[in-house]
């Protein structure tokens, strides 16, 4: 058996709430296709978050129900689909009697009965040769009735204790039903959700799976019954143990992942042996963040034009000086080029909008002068530059009080 573990599509997702991800997305399905006919996989295991939303529009809709027409196509006979904590589990389940249809398995959400999250995966012979505990997020409704007047701590304890008794539970369904079926098989799992050691990045997107302070669970709460663990929820690929592991998700979710490799994995059960394959991701579209002084920002840009790559760049100023002009000096640098730039900050001017928000003292108790030199202070701006932003500011103030 060969099994190809990937999660978190997020079909829909926007950079900055702006920018269509759709190409990628449709490139990356493309080459999935490809890599399931080129490596002969047998079941294709999509850990959670499919959609990036619960009511995803109707090209992500169309890209999800195309993908699993042609997956038939590609030689793998078998799609196992868990869903996520972005995902609406009465959407994806709406569907699954008729995609059952194309031996494809969707489990939304925990209906209460571990049977119906226990699947065996058959040959063409019809025999048994996998066993699957495709497990989906968990929501805390899933797990325990609310207690009222707990705390956090208590809270945390008593999500965690559900989790727990709920793989392991599942885990010894599974062993029962393969000794009834007198054959030694594998039993992989799935899950979504954040486990101790699984890498993140600060704009990844990922939402915190329950309210509150509830930490991430330990990776002992998975039984040794498991020859793997398909975990999905984390974006960056992570190994918590050797079979048990985070791909990620196949693009970057924001530019904190832009030069992160990302990656499938296949797994491949034969005589008894578990082998595990990276296979890394093509770049469908290029990322790149840019941060500094105006010079080295400049020699950045020039760079990223020289590589001639269609490139999607956020900008950062974080020099000393003040650069009023940022905006229109980035168009300049980047007219022409196949750089389009998505994000702008000037972190002098933040660090002024944070100054004023953090003061104590009113704007009411100085005048214009005072404030303007309050600013300059702040800046630790040189005294040449600071006497010709007083001598600018002056003619300002200046005209703004003449009177008819």
């Amino acid at each position: 058996m060969k099994i190809l573990h990937t999660s978190d599509w997020h079909l829909g997702r926007t950079l900055y709430s702006k920018k269509e991800r759709k190409q990628e997305h449709q490139a990356f399905l493309e080459w999935l296709l490809a890599t399931i006919t080129e490596e002969e996989i047998d079941l294709l295991l999509i850990a959670g978050d499919i959609f990036d939303t619960a009511t995803p529009g109707s090209g992500s809709q169309k890209l999800y129900y195309d993908f699993l027409m042609k997956v038939r196509q590609s030689g793998c006979k078998n799609v196992i689909v868990v869903g996520g904590n972005h995902d609406s589990p009465s959407f994806l389940n709406a569907p699954k009697d008729i995609l059952a249809a194309l031996r494809v398995t969707v489990i939304g959400h925990s209906a209460g009965d571990l049977e119906d999250e226990i699947i065996v995966i058959k040959d063409d012979e019809g025999t048994p040769v996998l066993m699957v505990c495709g497990v989906p997020f968990l929501r805390e409704r899933d797990l325990v009735r609310f207690t009222e007047g707990e705390n956090y701590a208590d809270r945390s304890k008593r999500i965690n204790a559900g989790i727990q008794k709920h793989y392991a539970q599942i885990a010894a369904l599974a062993v029962e039903k393969r000794a009834a079926l007198s054959c030694d098989i594998p039993i992989i799992a799935t899950g979504h959700l954040s486990v101790a050691g699984g890498k993140r990045n600060d704009d990844d997107g990922v939402r915190e799976t329950y309210i509150g302070t509830i930490e991430a669970v330990g990776s002992d709460i998975f039984p040794e019954a498991f020859d793997y663990v398909a975990l999905g929820h984390y974006h960056v690929p992570s190994k918590i143990k050797e079979h048990i592991r985070y791909c990620g998700s196949p693009i970057p979710m924001g530019f904190g992942e832009a030069d992160q490799s990302k990656c499938v994995y296949v797994i491949r059960f034969e005589g008894g042996t578990r082998t595990i394959e990276t296979i890394r991701i093509p770049v469908f579209q290029r990322l790149a963040s840019v941060r500094g002084n105006k010079e080295s920002i400049r020699r950045r840009l020039e760079t990223l034009k020289n590589e001639g790559d269609s490139v999607w760049v956020e900008i950062t100023y974080t020099g000393e000086d003040l650069f009023p002009d940022f905006s229109q000096w980035v168009a300049q640098q980047t007219e022409n080029t196949s750089i389009e730039v998505l994000k702008l900050q000037n972190r002098f001017h933040l660090n002024e909008a944070l100054a004023f928000e953090e003061a104590n003292a009113s704007l009411e108790d100085f005048d214009v002068e005072e404030v303007f030199e309050r600013l300059l202070e702040h800046q630790g701006i040189s005294e040449e530059q600071k006497e010709e932003l007083r001598e600018a500011y002056k003619e300002i103030v200046d005209g703004l009080n003449i009177t008819d």
